[in-house]
Protein backbone atom coordinates (compact mmCIF):
# COMPACT_ATOMS: atom_id res chain seq x y z
CA UNK A 1 0.00 0.00 0.00
CA UNK A 2 1.82 3.54 -1.34
CA UNK A 3 2.03 5.31 1.74
CA UNK A 4 3.47 9.09 3.39
CA UNK A 5 3.26 9.86 6.63
CA UNK A 6 4.94 12.75 8.35
CA UNK A 7 5.49 12.93 11.59
CA UNK A 8 7.21 15.33 14.39
CA UNK A 9 5.66 18.49 14.01
CA UNK A 10 3.81 20.30 16.52
CA UNK A 11 4.31 23.44 18.64
CA UNK A 12 7.93 25.38 19.17
CA UNK A 13 8.32 29.04 20.09
CA UNK A 14 9.97 31.13 17.62
CA UNK A 15 13.80 30.48 17.52
CA UNK A 16 13.14 27.35 18.17
CA UNK A 17 13.92 23.51 15.72
CA UNK A 18 11.55 21.16 14.88
CA UNK A 19 13.01 18.03 12.35
CA UNK A 20 9.87 16.74 10.38
CA UNK A 21 9.69 12.98 9.28
CA UNK A 22 8.17 11.26 5.86
CA UNK A 23 8.52 7.26 6.31
CA UNK A 24 7.10 6.00 3.02
CA UNK A 25 6.26 3.09 1.80
CA UNK A 26 4.77 1.06 -1.46
CA UNK A 27 7.29 2.38 -3.65
CA UNK A 28 11.07 2.69 -4.07
CA UNK A 29 11.84 6.20 -2.50
CA UNK A 30 15.58 6.25 -4.18
CA UNK A 31 13.93 6.98 -7.69
CA UNK A 32 11.94 9.77 -6.75
CA UNK A 33 12.28 13.29 -6.25
CA UNK A 34 11.39 14.28 -2.97
CA UNK A 35 9.41 17.74 -2.00
CA UNK A 36 8.11 19.36 1.47
CA UNK A 37 5.29 22.20 1.03
CA UNK A 38 3.75 23.87 3.32
CA UNK A 39 -0.03 25.72 3.46
CA UNK A 40 -0.83 28.36 5.99
CA UNK A 41 -4.44 29.10 6.43
CA UNK A 42 -6.26 31.21 4.29
CA UNK A 43 -3.46 30.54 1.52
CA UNK A 44 -2.36 28.59 -0.94
CA UNK A 45 0.02 25.65 -0.67
CA UNK A 46 3.68 26.63 -1.53
CA UNK A 47 6.64 24.96 -2.22
CA UNK A 48 9.76 24.73 0.63
CA UNK A 49 12.41 22.48 -0.28
CA UNK A 50 13.04 20.09 -3.03
CA UNK A 51 15.76 17.14 -3.38
CA UNK A 52 15.99 15.09 -6.27
CA UNK A 53 16.86 11.58 -6.41
CA UNK A 54 20.44 11.50 -6.77
CA UNK A 55 20.81 13.70 -3.90
CA UNK A 56 22.95 16.51 -5.71
CA UNK A 57 20.01 18.91 -6.48
CA UNK A 58 18.13 21.11 -3.64
CA UNK A 59 16.55 24.13 -3.38
CA UNK A 60 14.72 26.18 -1.25
CA UNK A 61 12.16 28.88 -1.32
CA UNK A 62 14.14 31.82 -0.71
CA UNK A 63 12.52 32.63 3.26
CA UNK A 64 13.76 29.20 4.98
CA UNK A 65 17.20 29.34 3.64
CA UNK A 66 19.88 28.66 5.77
CA UNK A 67 17.14 27.77 8.35
CA UNK A 68 15.65 24.84 6.63
CA UNK A 69 18.11 21.55 5.49
CA UNK A 70 16.35 19.17 3.32
CA UNK A 71 17.61 15.45 3.28
CA UNK A 72 16.86 11.52 2.74
CA UNK A 73 17.63 8.45 3.46
CA UNK A 74 16.74 6.05 1.02
CA UNK A 75 17.65 2.40 3.04
CA UNK A 76 14.81 3.61 5.42
CA UNK A 77 12.43 5.15 3.01
CA UNK A 78 12.54 8.15 5.08
CA UNK A 79 12.82 11.92 4.25
CA UNK A 80 13.36 15.14 6.71
CA UNK A 81 13.17 18.70 6.61
CA UNK A 82 14.85 19.97 9.59
CA UNK A 83 13.81 23.39 10.30
CA UNK A 84 16.13 26.08 12.63
CA UNK A 85 15.17 29.30 13.67
CA UNK A 86 11.51 28.82 13.34
CA UNK A 87 9.28 32.18 12.78
CA UNK A 88 5.63 32.84 13.34
CA UNK A 89 5.59 33.01 9.21
CA UNK A 90 6.65 29.24 9.35
CA UNK A 91 3.20 28.20 11.11
CA UNK A 92 1.61 25.90 8.22
CA UNK A 93 0.79 22.85 7.98
CA UNK A 94 3.34 20.76 6.14
CA UNK A 95 3.38 18.29 3.25
CA UNK A 96 5.75 15.79 2.21
CA UNK A 97 5.64 14.95 -1.82
CA UNK A 98 7.70 12.98 -3.70
CA UNK A 99 7.81 12.38 -7.74
CA UNK A 100 9.37 11.47 -10.71
CA UNK A 101 8.89 14.54 -13.18
CA UNK A 102 11.93 16.53 -11.81
CA UNK A 103 15.53 15.48 -12.71
CA UNK A 104 16.61 18.13 -10.53
CA UNK A 105 15.51 21.09 -8.21
CA UNK A 106 15.49 24.00 -10.75
CA UNK A 107 12.83 26.22 -12.53
CA UNK A 108 9.63 24.62 -11.39
CA UNK A 109 10.60 22.67 -8.67
CA UNK A 110 8.43 24.46 -6.35
CA UNK A 111 4.70 23.36 -8.78
CA UNK A 112 2.65 20.03 -7.26
CA UNK A 113 2.32 19.43 -10.51
CA UNK A 114 5.81 17.09 -10.49
CA UNK A 115 5.21 15.23 -7.41
CA UNK A 116 2.53 12.28 -7.82
CA UNK A 117 2.56 10.95 -4.12
CA UNK A 118 1.74 13.46 -1.13
CA UNK A 119 1.31 12.64 2.94
CA UNK A 120 -1.50 14.07 4.66
CA UNK A 121 0.14 17.17 6.13
CA UNK A 122 1.03 17.67 9.63
CA UNK A 123 0.98 21.08 11.36
CA UNK A 124 3.63 22.86 12.49
CA UNK A 125 3.06 26.11 15.05
CA UNK A 126 5.75 28.78 15.76
CA UNK A 127 4.12 31.01 18.85
CA UNK A 128 5.32 31.93 22.20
Amino acid sequence: QLQLVESEGGLVQPGGSLRLSCSTSGFTLENYTIGWFRQAPGKEREGVSCLNSGGYSRNYKDSVKGRFTISRENAENTMYLQMNNLKHEDTANYYCAAGRGLKGCLGSWAAARHYEYWGQGIPVTVSS
